[in-house]
């Protein structure tokens, strides 16, 4: 192994040409590229001290600060894992209890899974998205702050519950009975359930802020088929996380609200029935582990060609693969519940689609072992821990086509082969990865270049360490050792094969600590690297080392496509130069040609992600307290730092347009419609519509499969509710019609009277869905009952946000906010207006046609 060295003159072939030479725009003029940086260092900065540790929205310290927080809670969970080893290493077990244990390793699967895989590859990818596409920022960098704080705020309560003695006990799947407040009648069971739900607002605003980034800010004329590799990779995690997370979030609602309240979603007796937990939570669990494998097969794709000094083999069949995996991971499910007795026919389909998603996997290994052949390989740290991928994915792959099998499934359902295989897929399609990529981009985030041969040291202890653990736990599964027990004093041909997985667990952890520690004295200790130590000809090596708080000085266009426009894109001779007006701007695309729409004005730093965190949780405290009178305060809260999100959207003056290169000018955002906003209240609903869509699949569920059905004769007085039924959607479509027009018109007083017609129409439907709501039956005498008021519940929190929506654009209207260019927050009104129309009446229909069946 030896250090990189400088490549000089020597060229290597960019991965893919991104730009179109026919679409190129003349360039900006030459300018002193330290007089540039000083005008945007000063724009993009974040504020000195502790203020700018609580006010900075930047991507790139956003970014760092979920890798870190998620390296440190990764910690946690293998100190766990290691007092688990430890427990497990003699057949007596008299390191923990029970109860302890039971807490134990429930905290170490939630930690890993929700604490650090997840916020791990957001944090990547808010730090690395903006550099690999050209861009100055994320599309929502507030977004990214919120996201950040609910982390770490939830992260932590969950973590300090095991100090307290209430950590979670049920696993870290919750399944209940298990879990509901008869079994578990403590706090433990919630904390999950809402610590995880507040972790999982992070999850959702990193789901939309990559899809909006990818979609619409990319470098200027680079379409989506030209797009690096990384960026379909993370397009697909989102894509998958927007829909993925929402049966998660809806399952953890229904469960934490019939301990709270006694609705009986999962009770047999009163219409429900556990399964429907099951299939919620693995609806989520299963996308899951593609959504943890994409950006780390993004990472394999970007370091191996590099490392290869080749280009990458089969572009279009990678992108394909991704697609075919997004679409197969959301039909795999059930494979996780062979054993609770589905039909035969529901067996043959899911085990078949298990296997077959074998296949675009193989696609994507097959691509990286081709260009591994065809290049020229440096075994440099990074090509270690891809080495380690192989490895451990193939063997992590072989074992869950066995388990795809149903025959093999019975017989080694919930043991400890289970454990092992997920352990060789999630580290190996993971952990390997994403210790590659640290290692890899280290030098653009300190500027420094690491110590000799603590790196490689780290690499085989891990590597051995690992192995040792749990290839022998297949052998441990298939000797029929069950899952999460604490001891097993009357199997003692099970003791060998745990003490020598436990040794080698040992081993493993010194090699994490090992790496940690590389990475530490890299950060303070290690040389200066030179700009591009790898010879890389991608966008994200086109700037100093360490990376710029703005990452380019111009943006990069049609002649920078590669890490050779340093220099030029230094000077500014690429697109909007500078910050001439002291705003945060990037350029905004179409979504799929790449051609520049208009100049994006980002938001500063500001305290207001840190308090609208601190509001949301200020709820989820009160519920977990038990203190429900307390709630509506957190709302209220919640509501204000919602009010004050929206000042970007409008503008009291109108503005010219800007000069973006030479013939090239555009709009600011507040003077044009497709804004990002925009895209990314799009982006939101499809999250919104799943989960939606995860509350009808539970209706029909319970009405189908729950064997106390039918439900008992209904209260509902049905000529009142009907009326007030169709009074209630009648207001929605006279808010849908207001919300068109006050977006149309350009008049400023024609404005003011249609926001002003819209906000009156939602505060009336509201009003009707309060009577619906009086008339309903009692949630707690069966889940038909329940899932009823769920339904409205969903309806009128939407009518809130409507109502919000309108309101502020009534406030912007009067305000002179909004004009003949400037359009304010009229469009994603409508948006959320047209939403709430569909699912009410979807609503509705559904619940008058229970009652008319019954």
């Amino acid at each position: 192994m030896t250090d990189p060295q400088p490549q000089g003159g020597r060229t290597i072939a960019p991965m893919d040409p991104m730009f179109d030479p026919a679409s190129d725009v003349a360039p900006n003029a030459p300018q002193r590229a330290l007089a540039l940086h000083r005008q945007l260092d000063r724009t993009w900065s974040d504020e000195p001290g502790w203020r700018g540790f609580l006010t900075s929205v930047n991507h790139g310290t956003i970014g760092l600060r979920f890798m870190a927080t998620s390296f440190v809670f990764f910690a946690i969970g293998g100190v766990l894992a290691m007092l688990i080893r430890a427990q497990l290493a003699t057949r007596d077990g008299a390191f923990l209890d029970v109860e302890l244990y039971n807490q134990i390793f429930t905290m170490h699967g939630s930690i890993m899974m929700f604490l650090f895989a997840i916020p791990m590859l957001e944090g990547l990818a808010l730090w690395l998205l903006p550099k690999i596409l050209g861009a100055r920022d994320m599309a929502f960098p507030r977004l990214s702050a919120l996201g950040y704080w609910c982390y770490l705020f939830g992260g932590t309560v969950i973590v300090l519950s095991l100090v307290a003695g209430v950590a979670p006990d049920g696993g870290w799947f919750m399944y209940v009975p298990l879990a509901d407040s008869t079994h578990t009648p403590g706090i433990n069971a919630d904390v999950w359930l809402l610590g995880v739900t507040f972790v999982e607002i992070s999850a959702m605003a990193a789901a939309v802020e990559i899809t909006v980034t990818i979609l619409r800010c990319r470098a200027a004329h680079m379409p989506l088929t030209r797009m690096p590799l990384m960026g379909w990779y993370l397009l697909g995690t989102a894509v998958m996380m927007l829909v993925g997370f929402p049966p998660l979030i809806l399952g953890s609602i229904l469960l934490e609200v019939q301990r709270a309240f006694d609705w009986p979603f999962f009770d047999i007796a009163r219409g429900g029935d556990p399964l429907l937990w099951q299939h919620l939570f693995w609806l989520f669990g299963h996308p899951e582990v593609y959504i943890i494998f994409l950006p780390a097969a993004g990472a394999l794709s970007t370091i191996i060609p590099i490392m290869s000094r080749t280009t990458i083999l089969g572009y279009g069949a990678i992108v394909a693969a991704i697609a075919g995996l997004v679409f197969l991971s959301f039909g795999l499910w059930v494979h996780h519940m062979f054993t609770v007795g589905i039909p035969h026919m529901a067996l043959a389909f899911f085990s078949a689609a298990s296997a077959l998603v074998a296949v675009p996997t193989a696609i994507q290994v097959f691509a990286w072992i081709g260009t591994l052949w065809d290049g020229k390989v440096s075994f440099r740290l990074p090509m270690l821990y891809v080495m380690g991928f192989f490895l451990t994915f193939v063997l992590g792959g072989l074992t869950g086509v066995m388990l795809a099998m149903v025959p093999f499934n019975w017989q080694a359902h919930d043991t400890a082969f289970v454990t092992a295989h997920l352990h060789y897929v999630l580290v190996g399609g993971f952990v390997f990865p994403m210790l590659a990529a640290v290692s890899y981009w280290m030098p653009l985030i300190c500027g420094r270049w690491r110590v000799r041969g603590l790196g490689e040291s780290a690499f085989w202890l891990i590597l051995i360490g690992f192995h040792g653990t749990f290839f022998l736990m297949h052998l441990t599964g298939l000797l029929g050792m069950p899952r999460r027990v604490a001891v097993y004093p009357n199997n003692p041909e099970w003791e060998w094969l745990n003490l020598i997985s436990s040794i080698f667990g040992m081993i493993m952890s010194a090699g994490f600590a090992l790496f940690a520690f590389d990475v530490v004295m890299q950060w303070l200790f290690g040389r200066r690297s030179w700009r591009n130590p790898w010879g890389a000809p991608t966008l994200d090596w086109a700037m100093p080392v360490p990376a710029p708080s703005y990452n380019f000085a111009s943006l990069p266009g049609p002649r920078q496509p590669d890490s050779s426009a340093l220099l030029p894109l230094a000077r500014g001779e690429g697109l909007l130069p500078g910050a001439p007006r002291d705003l945060r701007e990037t350029l905004a695309l179409d979504a799929g040609s790449g051609r520049p729409d208009h100049v994006a004005v980002l938001a500063k730093s500001t305290m207001l992600p840190l308090f609208t965190s601190a509001a949301i949780g200020s709820f989820f405290g009160a519920v977990l307290a038990g203190l429900y009178w307390l709630a509506p305060v957190g709302i209220v809260l919640t509501l204000i730092a919602a009010w004050k999100w929206g000042d970007i959207m409008g503008s009291t003056t109108d503005h010219p347009d800007v000069r973006v290169a030479p013939g090239l000018t555009l709009p600011l955002h507040w003077q044009t419609r497709n804004t990002l906003a925009r895209t990314g209240t799009v982006a939101l609903l499809l999250a919104d519509g799943t989960l939606y869509a995860s509350l009808l699949f539970g209706v029909g569920f319970l009405s189908v499969v729950a064997p106390a059905w039918p439900a008992p004769a209904s209260g509902l007085s049905t000529l009142p509710m009907a009326v007030t039924a169709a009074l209630a959607l009648a207001a929605m479509a006279v808010g849908l019609i207001a919300a068109h027009r006050a977006e149309a018109l350009r008049d400023r007083a024609a404005g003011t009277t249609w926001a002003g017609i819209g906000l009156a129409a939602c505060l009336v439907a509201l009003v009707a869905l309060a009577g619906l709501a009086l008339g309903l039956d009692d949630p707690r005498r069966h889940a038909r009952d329940a899932l009823r008021a769920v339904i409205l519940g969903f309806a009128v929190f939407h009518g809130v946000v409507t109502a919000m929506l309108a309101l502020r654009s009534l406030a912007d209207a009067r305000g002179g906010r909004t004009s003949w260019a400037r359009r304010g927050a009229a469009p994603i009104w409508q948006l959320f207006q047209s939403f709430w129309l569909g699912t009410s009446a979807v609503s509705l229909t559904l619940v008058a046609a229970q009652e008319v069946l019954s």
